[in-house]
């Protein structure tokens, strides 16, 4: 795999990373195996008998270079961002505030004028460009069906994947753009030197790129593997994303932890020279430094390694006595950890999802584990529920108790154990 050359898929083939997404070097270090995994959306119905099905090893790596954490395999974004694709991200609160966030933080950066357009890569359900569509001219580009609901919403969508060409096609008809977004989308993209390089030749000369993505800093500090897998290609950290930035021509001009997704990183680049360099991304760099580096690396691997120990005697301790537990949630993240740390259908009796949810009667992806309405968790009264949302159990507990769960908790990470919040 070449750094800046296009990717060439096959139907439902991967490809191995050979050097780095980023600048191309081959020498890359391994980081943490965490086996072979399915897809995170491979939900099969209840009931169905179990057939072959594909999975991919996850790998992460290091480059010493730019300091990349990378996954070791690239599959076939059909494959893992189908258009049938069935994630809203209007319905997650945390969401709406944080983009609502975004906007107003946005205004006091760049001076947004009704005639400047607002291009969101990855625009979903057109959860963000809302924030913007009042008062600037939006676009948003994402492939999936759910397009149409930004559509319905009054907000223009192209429903495809975000390419060169694309780019090329927006600039044609729409002009060049004031502001790109790209949250929690842009380490999910293959050939990102050249969609970056897409992103300033779409931009204005005063233009801003705003990204937001997981963060490698709050993973390796909180413990969070089970954020490992297929779709997340590569896990930034201030360093590397300056690196990749900087390739393309841009400067980075401000830099913030943000709390979506367990902890994320928003950075705002421009031109080299158009804006003012804002303290936050020096302190930040500061911050991250020995973290995101090999030593802190080596040692997250060993963390990784005692908490599936430890979440296993947890729960042996529980089967031991005879109690049942129950899932809260099946989320991306559940995948990962479910299938790394070999949690079946015997230990966890099912997972229950909020009323409406498209996995209910589904199984869980590599798993016999089915996927059941909420309701059951409050009729069943299971001793244990299992948190797999756990960055936010200190929302989820009390919203379970209000609701008439009577028994304990099982937070699996960073470090297992069990709580028995009162009221």
């Amino acid at each position: 795999m070449n750094g800046s050359g296009a990717l060439a898929f096959g139907k439902g083939s991967s490809i191995v990373v050979r050097k780095c997404q980023v600048c191309d070097s081959p020498n890359l270090e391994r980081v943490l195996f965490l086996g072979y995994l399915p897809p995170v959306n491979a939900f099969n119905p209840i009931g169905e008998m179990p057939h072959e099905q594909s999975s991919y090893p996850a790998q992460l790596l290091y480059c010493n270079r730019c300091h990349l954490v990378q996954l070791g395999l690239v599959v076939d974004p059909q494959i893992i961002f189908p258009r049938s694709y069935p994630y809203t991200s209007s319905t997650t609160k945390i969401l709406r505030d944080n983009f609502a966030e975004l906007y107003q933080e946005c205004r006091t950066i760049v001076d947004i004028g009704t005639d400047d357009l607002v291009v969101d890569i990855g625009s979903n359900d057109g959860n963000l460009l809302s924030n913007f569509k009042d008062n600037h001219r939006v676009l948003g580009i994402t492939p999936e069906k759910i397009g149409k609901i930004a559509i319905a919403r009054g907000i223009p969508t192209l429903m495809e994947y975000y390419t060169k060409r694309v780019a090329e096609k927006v600039r044609a008809k729409y002009g060049t753009a004031k502001v790109v977004t790209a949250t929690n989308v842009f380490a999910h993209m293959e050939n990102i030197n050249e969609i970056t390089q897409s992103i300033f030749d779409l931009l204005k000369d005063d233009g801003v790129f705003i990204s937001e993505s997981h963060y490698l800093f709050s993973l390796i500090e909180t413990l969070q593997y089970d954020t490992i897998y297929h779709e997340h290609l590569r896990h930034y950290s201030l360093h590397s994303l300056k690196f990749l930035l900087e390739r393309h021509g841009f400067e980075v001009i401000h830099a913030k932890q943000i709390p979506t997704h367990g902890g994320s990183i928003r950075v705002y680049a421009a031109k080299k020279g158009a804006y003012p360099v804002r303290k936050t991304v020096a302190a930040l760099l500061k911050k991250e430094k020995r973290t995101v580096e090999k030593k802190g690396l080596v040692e997250f691997k060993k963390r990784v390694v005692m908490s599936k120990l430890e979440l296993h005697a947890l729960m042996l301790s529980v089967k031991r006595q005879g109690k049942r537990i129950y899932g809260i949630s099946a989320p991306s993240r559940a995948s990962t950890l479910i299938n790394y740390v070999g949690i079946d259908d015997g230990i966890v009796d099912c997972i229950v999802e909020v009323s409406g949810s498209h996995k209910i009667g589904k199984y869980v992806p590599g798993t016999l584990i089915p996927v059941l309405e909420e309701s059951k968790l409050f009729k069943d009264q299971p001793e244990y529920a299992l948190l797999f949302s756990w960055h936010i159990a200190e929302e989820l507990m009390p919203k379970l108790r209000k609701a008439g769960f009577k028994g304990k908790f099982i937070i699996p990470l960073p470090k297992p154990h069990i709580a028995d919040p009162k009221g």
